[in-house]
């Protein structure tokens, strides 16, 4: 067995993100495709969860990284990479939102999944996210989204502030009405 050289060592290292971000500006296909790697997954979560469909949030994340690739000399701060990945995410799912025809209660009953009710804690478990799920389809989407940025992907709400582009006490209002709505609407399931 040989010893590891020190310059190996180097290549191991992950890049931070501010630095892939200058070689991505650069040109440097590589550095970006690395940036993707890494956050395409929160941003897919994200989006998901705003958007209540696989295809639709697959459809947001692909056109927010293409966008950001070709936005990318536009951003001031190559460290506030990731904040601009999640106020474009989200500013996306937004306005697809809006985009959609209006869903009604029995739109979101027949698309809960089959099977749901029945003995078990693997049924119970799949009643409750399918109620949570619906719940969350119920908020207003500046209030799901900052909800889903505070709860799930522990955000500041300064960062949330930024992201949806209001107050950090716009954004407390609509996390507090969130989970006040939230938390009548799942009573039943504690």
């Amino acid at each position: 067995m040989t010893a590891a050289h020190p310059a190996d060592a180097a290549d191991v290292v992950p890049l931070d993100d501010a630095t892939l971000v200058a070689r991505a500006r650069d040109g440097d296909v590589r550095a970006y495709e690395q940036l993707v790697r890494r956050y395409q997954g929160p941003m897919y979560r994200l989006a998901l969860r705003v958007l209540s469909g696989p295809s639709d949030a697959e459809d947001v994340v692909q056109e927010v990284f293409v966008v950001a690739w070709r936005r990318l000399d536009q951003l001031e701060d190559d460290g506030a990479f990731v904040g601009w990945l999640y106020r474009t995410t989200t500013n996306r799912c937004l306005n697809a939102i809006r985009a959609r025809r209006p869903v009604s209660d029995v739109d979101l009953e027949q698309r809960a999944a089959p099977g749901s009710a029945g003995p078990g804690p693997i049924a119970e478990t799949r009643a409750t996210l399918e109620a949570l799920h619906r719940a969350l389809r119920r908020l207003t989407p500046e209030q799901r989204a900052c909800w889903l940025l505070r709860e799930v992907h522990g955000r500041s709400y300064d960062e949330i502030a930024r992201t949806i582009g209001t107050t950090a006490t716009a954004v407390r209002g609509r996390i507090a009405r969130a989970r006040a709505q939230l938390a009548e609407v799942m009573a039943p399931w504690r």
